[in-house]
């Protein structure tokens, strides 16, 4: 007998049919002597809709309240999800995040994981249960209800295989696997068979809305190997693990655009050593996370930063620089979010030369002007204007041929 974890998402719990669907194919496991745990998400929508209602009262709701608020949308899934394998004789148990054990520092809204006590659900499992787990949520030590942050929902499944010892995590979604771009932006897109947790660590932080970048980066930290596939159908989908030798064989893997970034340029600052640190320090207390930077060469004593901020925080990143150029002296800030990063991913390029050029070039025959560039060891990234970001994935997926893949 094996021990499973499944996660399924948003749309796979979408209404009450789909939660029968999804209680059907728990019981499927269940019935082959699998024990099974189930990480759900919102019904697609959900969350959103609550973040709409927050801010309808309150322009800029409290963190901690919010944690409140969306915590919601989870309890409702884990709940009917339950209900649905009760009809269908299967015995099941919901827990939320807090009774899941699931411990969380005290960041609201983007909590991270630090410890687990698995014991209450290996008790369920022991006694035969299926065990329903909301996912995105957790507790802090002070008793209150946290959240992972958006994608949440992985985390906490990856983390669960983790701490219960599960053979087997399945994260379900709503396409048949990870593909070599965005299937609806680039028809030519391929599903890939395997996938190492590096290249699919820098697709998620790139943009690729597959599965979320913290828990992927969990998965390799601990070594869960788990397997992203679709919840409509019983298709094989993508297994991501640890790089193997062949995987190098291929330079570039995927492509990624991510449009929910903004581009923040902060001018007229000291050219002087300790500038920049207190910027990054005042947007790191802040929970800001910020992805590419760039400073410009100092001219008569000033200089500028050039850097990448998810769009959702542009306003607070904004509000904590304020104070800070105050006390340099003086600066700006300035917010553009019309554009959007492109990233082209691959362990090969670890041992293959000439990626950036060819990238670059083919983006250049297609008229996409590069704002900003940024690369890792087996990534490069781009940013450029938002309206020509699709033209500028199928333009990159065609250069390296990956439709071939």
């Amino acid at each position: 007998m094996s021990r499973i974890v499944q996660k399924y998402g948003g749309t796979s719990v979408g209404d009450v049919e789909r939660i029968k669907k999804v209680a059907a194919r728990i019981k499927s496991y269940r019935d082959d002597g699998h024990d099974v745990v189930v990480v759900v998400s919102a019904r697609s929508g959900v969350t959103n809709e609550l973040i709409a209602r927050a801010k309808a009262v309150c322009e800029r709701p409290d963190d901690r309240e919010m944690d409140q608020l969306l915590a919601v949308g989870e309890q409702e899934t884990i709940a009917l999800t339950a209900m649905a394998l009760h009809g269908l004789g299967v015995p099941a148990v919901s827990y939320t995040g807090a009774q899941a054990g699931i411990l969380t520092d005290k960041v609201h809204t983007k909590a991270k994981i630090q410890g687990i006590n698995a014991k209450p659900i290996e008790a369920d499992l022991n006694a035969g249960k299926v065990v329903i787990v909301a996912g995105f949520q957790g507790i802090t030590d002070e008793g209150r209800v946290s959240t992972l942050g958006r994608g949440g929902s992985d985390l906490t499944a990856i983390a669960l295989a983790g701490a219960l010892k599960a053979d087997k995590c399945e994260i379900y979604t709503d396409v048949d696997g990870v593909y070599t771009a965005d299937p609806r932006v680039v028809k030519e897109a391929k599903k890939l068979d395997e996938i190492s947790y590096d290249e699919m660590l820098e697709l998620a932080s790139s943009g690729s809305k597959v599965m979320q970048s913290r828990s992927v980066e969990f998965a390799h930290k601990y070594d869960v190997v788990f397997e992203v596939r679709s919840s409509f159908n019983y298709n094989p989908g993508t297994i991501v693990k640890k790089e193997v030798a062949y995987m190098e064989k291929v330079v570039v893997r995927g492509v990624a655009v991510d449009k929910d970034q903004a581009k923040l340029v902060v001018s007229g600052i000291p050219d002087q050593p300790g500038t920049a640190a207190r910027v990054f320090k005042a947007l790191a207390d802040a929970s800001i996370i910020v992805d590419m930077i760039v400073q410009n060469v100092g001219r008569n004593g000033v200089a500028n930063l050039t850097f990448t901020v998810p769009q959702t925080d542009t306003e607070k990143a904004r509000r904590t620089l304020e104070p800070v150029l105050a006390g340099l002296g003086g600066g700006e800030v300035a917010v553009y979010d019309d554009v959007a990063k492109l990233s082209v991913v691959g362990v090969g390029m670890k041992t293959h030369s000439g990626v950036a050029a060819m990238l670059f070039s083919a983006l250049a025959d297609a008229g996409v002007n590069i704002q900003l560039i940024s690369t890792s060891e087996i990534k490069i990234s781009v940013v450029v204007e938002k309206s020509k970001a699709d033209e500028a994935a199928r333009v990159a997926h065609a250069a390296f041929q990956l439709d071939k893949l």
